[in-house]
Parts: structure tokens; sequence; C-alpha cells
């Protein structure tokens, strides 16, 4: 799907973000790895996701502005993309004190039709190992039937995005992938799960989609906190260790 020119796929969420900034070019580079890929769960999103939301948060900071309110002032002409923000905020307690040795990072993205809010707390020990404690998730997927559905495919998502956010690295060697199974290619361990806490926004609006939109804003709510936390950027996922 081609739209101006750009590959539509390739931009998807990156084209059509909700903050009302004058000047926005999105353009991207093709390259050829040699390696055959698929689709991942939210597709596109999860990438431009990651580059929208960690960009936002970097002009948040360099207008020495909070995360939440720099958004929340951007989102005048989304109404839904807001609605989510403040919920997932509110219910995370932003603007009050973390937990001693954490930090709160948040990001919003719409995909599928529906919008998502995440609240990230994150802590990063000495070592640079980040754990993820608690995630607010704040969701409008218009009218639904089965709120039990939408809380477990938002936890699904998270932990889906977390574990390719935290560790998901697929390594090649002589164009061979070199992990075979859960032996070395590592999933996010049950001990190693945050809470995880769903609001669901009452809409009547048309019904958007659920199995994929957790997904996106989670990578970029950690990093945002590993920020908040330690003052650096994490521009390259898996994230691994903050050195």
């Amino acid at each position: 799907m081609v739209q101006n020119g750009l590959d539509g796929e390739a931009v998807e969420g990156g084209m059509g973000m909700p903050y009302a900034v004058p000047n926005v070019h999105v353009d991207y580079v093709l390259t050829d790895t040699g390696i055959p890929v698929g689709f991942w769960r939210s597709v596109n999103n999860s990438f431009n996701a990651f580059a929208v939301e960690s960009f936002i948060d970097e002009c948040a900071a360099a207008a020495k502005a909070d995360p939440f309110e720099y958004r929340r002032g951007l989102l005048t002409n989304a109404p839904r993309h807001r609605g989510v923000l403040e919920l997932a905020a509110a219910k995370a307690g932003w603007g009050t004190p973390a937990p001693a040795g954490r930090a709160r990072g948040i990001a919003v993205f719409k995909s599928f039709e529906s919008f998502v809010a995440q609240v990230a707390e994150v802590s990063v020990s000495p070592a640079g190992e980040v754990r993820v404690h608690r995630v607010v998730c704040a969701v409008d997927c218009g009218q639904y039937v089965n709120p039990d559905t939408i809380e477990a495919q938002m936890q699904g998502a998270i932990v889906f995005g977390l574990t390719a956010a935290l560790k998901g690295a697929i390594t090649i060697d002589k164009g061979r992938v070199q992990q075979s199974n859960f032996n070395d290619y590592e999933m996010l361990h049950l001990a190693e799960m945050p809470v995880v806490e769903v609001y669901i926004v009452p809409s009547t609006e048309a019904p958007g989609g659920i199995g994929e939109p957790g997904t996106p804003p989670i990578a970029p709510a950690v990093c945002n906190a590993i920020f908040a936390a330690t003052g650096k950027r994490i521009r390259k996922l898996p994230i691994g260790t903050v050195t």
C-alpha cells in the first residue's frame, strides 16, 4: 500500500501522528538485510510507536516539561488519545512520588482503530538490570461486549512486548538464526512479570481491534521510565542492560 509515495506499511503508525505539531516529515530507508522477515504482533506499529513516543519524550525533556503534561497539551485535537492518556496517568498516580528506587514512563498510541496509553513503573539496578514492576494500561476500543477479553488481550500484548523490549534479540551467524528454542531465546519469566492493571474507557464509538494495540506503547513507556530513572536514552532494542 503506497501513500504519498511511501510504503504505507513501513510508516504505519508514524504517519498521521495525533500531536498538534505544525511541521512533520516522515520518511524511511529500506535496508536489504538479506534475511527474510515476517509480520509481528501489531505489525509496523511496534517499532514506529517506539520511535514516535521516544521522540516525543525527548522533546518534553528538551522543553523541560512533564512528559504527561507535554503530551496532553499537544493532543487538543485528539480527544480519544487524550482520554486514555489522562486515565492511565491518573490510575498510575502520575505526579505523585514513585516508590523508592523506581521511576515512571508514559506512552500513548493508536493502532487498529483502538487507543491505548500505558504507564510503566521501572527500576534499574546498579548493574544496569531493568525490572518492570507495574504497568497501568488504559484502552479505548470503542463499543465492546466482554471486558474480560479486553483485559486478557492487553495483558498478553504487554508481556509479549516486554519480552521483545527487554530480551528479544535474534542473532544471525553465516546466514543462520542462532536461536533454536526457548532455551536460547529467553522469554519473560513468570517471576519477572509486572503487575498489570487494565482500565477500559466506556465508549459508543465503532469497535476497534483489541488483539494487537496493547503492544506498541509498552517499549517506549519502559524506555521513557529508564530515562526518568537514569537520564539515559534507549534508542535500540532489545534493551538488555543499561550502561
